[in-house]
């Protein structure tokens, strides 16, 4: 790896320039053997466009098109692009190439590469490394997946609580090592304990003479090292960070957490409720045909068995079904429009579960207000169908029995769909996967006995 990309005066060119035209051109230059051509057109993409590029070819191209660029690569591509592609792309990469891109990120981007590596491959890479840019990747992968360990830096400006402006000014003009991107500095006492921060801004508007420690500020925020990141992005989004110090048990200070990382996780935390909600384990266009069958089809086994209670349900009524065949055609609105109003309620629920909005605190008042939602639609969609299917069917009882089973439905749909993800919160699993199918079972199961139980009563 080089910085040969970085270092071009040619201008990078944005990701909504790599259009199918311009892959297209790429792999005709990769059919006519125009290594040189490829080069040119790669050289000016920004890393962020390269990952894009490499996402969307194939395998086979995929890899060919790795061999030619290897040494044009810059690091950050390999942060950029998706896991299942990456992986593809660092078995091309020779362990030293690896390392060399490691020594080039920060700490917790090289961790995040290297992590996905096999186990000797991974020792192979460390082994390249030196001993303290090892060690602090050793540490860092030492820590939970998906914890603030993983998320931090360890490249930040931490300076002692007894040296006055002027010194942290001249250390920040000597020091080699420090980080590209500086918000904030901290201040530790002798044992590295965090006292407070300094914005950057404020420190070089201070008098050199003023000591540092009367210009920080103490009631900044730390994140525990082994929080979760969604924790972290809570911290984030409720105090208007820009960073934030990562402290252990004794309020050491350990590494920083950069807005960058935060908007990322939040990113990756939003696709995989919006992909459980979906009932697939996530976003796995790159992943292998067997892997999505094999992630996809549990919840559609558990679907089937719910969908056979609802069979079932139907069938104890099939008498009545055959007595009056406008309840066979109505049917199905009942339990369709019960289930879009659930799917709106669980999706309320299950984001405000995921941003900390919704706690056992406030639950029975949100549940209530969900419930009387539903009951207000429930009346006015009860009056709709009702009318629609009077001058449809002109039957009044049955256009009665529809609305009573509407109402009904709908309430219980908005029930469901707010109680159901708070007891899956409660019992630690995650609603997003599980709560629509429990869902689809409330309403075509209430959806269907309150139609067809009214019916019987009431017509037959």
């Amino acid at each position: 790896m080089t910085d040969a990309v970085r270092d071009t005066a040619e201008p990078r060119i944005s990701l909504d320039e790599v259009t199918p035209e311009f892959i297209d051109d790429v792999l005709q230059h990769l059919e006519g053997g125009q290594v040189d051509s490829i080069r040119a057109a790669v050289a000016v993409l920004s890393p962020t466009g390269v990952a894009w590029l490499l996402e969307q070819v194939s395998s086979d191209v995929r890899g060919q098109l790795v061999g030619i660029l290897k040494d044009l690569l810059d690091p950050k591509t390999l942060v950029e692009l998706d896991e299942e592609v990456r992986e593809e792309v660092l078995e091309h990469l020779h362990p030293r190439d690896i390392a060399a891109a490691a020594q080039e990120l920060d700490t917790d981007d090289a961790a995040e590469i290297i992590e996905d590596l096999s186990e000797v491959e991974r020792r192979e890479v460390l082994s390249e490394l030196p001993a303290a840019e090892r060690a602090a990747i050793e540490q860092t992968l030492s820590y939970p997946e998906d914890s603030a360990g993983r998320l931090m830096q360890r490249r930040l400006v931490a300076v002692p609580d007894t040296w006055t402006v002027g010194q942290v000014i001249d250390y920040c003009r000597d020091a080699i090592d420090l980080p590209d991107d500086v918000y904030d500095l901290f201040v530790i006492d002798s044992e590295r304990r965090l006292r407070g921060s300094v914005a950057l801004g404020r420190l070089i508007r201070t008098k050199r003479p003023v000591p540092v420690i009367d210009i920080m500020d103490p009631e900044i925020p730390s994140i525990p090292v082994t929080a979760d990141q969604e924790e972290v992005a809570h911290i984030f989004r409720d105090q208007d960070l820009v960073s934030c110090p990562v402290v252990d048990d004794e309020r050491r200070l350990l590494g920083v957490i950069m807005i960058d990382d935060v908007v990322d996780v939040i990113d990756e935390e939003a696709e995989d409720d919006l992909a459980h909600m979906g009932g697939v384990a996530g976003v796995d266009i790159h992943e292998a045909p067997v892997e999505t069958v094999r992630s996809r089809s549990r919840w559609l086994l558990v679907n089937l068995g719910t969908a056979f209670l609802s069979s079932a349900v139907i069938g104890l009524f099939e008498a009545e079904l055959q007595t009056v065949v406008a309840l066979a055609v109505l049917m199905p609105i009942v339990a369709s429009i019960g289930g879009n109003a659930g799917t709106q309620t669980v999706t309320v629920t299950v984001r405000a579960l995921a941003m900390g909005e919704l706690t056992m605190a406030n639950a029975l008042r949100f549940v209530g207000k969900e419930v009387i939602v539903g009951g207000f639609n429930g009346l006015l969609f009860a009056t709709l169908v009702g009318m629609v299917t009077w001058l449809w069917f002109r039957e009044i009882g049955i256009a009665l029995i529809i609305g009573a089973a509407m109402a009904i439905n709908l309430m219980a749909a908005a029930l469901a769909g707010s109680v159901i993800p708070l007891t899956l919160e409660r019992l630690r699993i995650d609603p997003a996967v599980s709560s629509p199918v429990f869902l689809t079972t409330v309403t075509d199961v209430t959806g269907f006995l309150s139609f067809l139980g009214l019916a019987a009563v009431l017509l037959l």
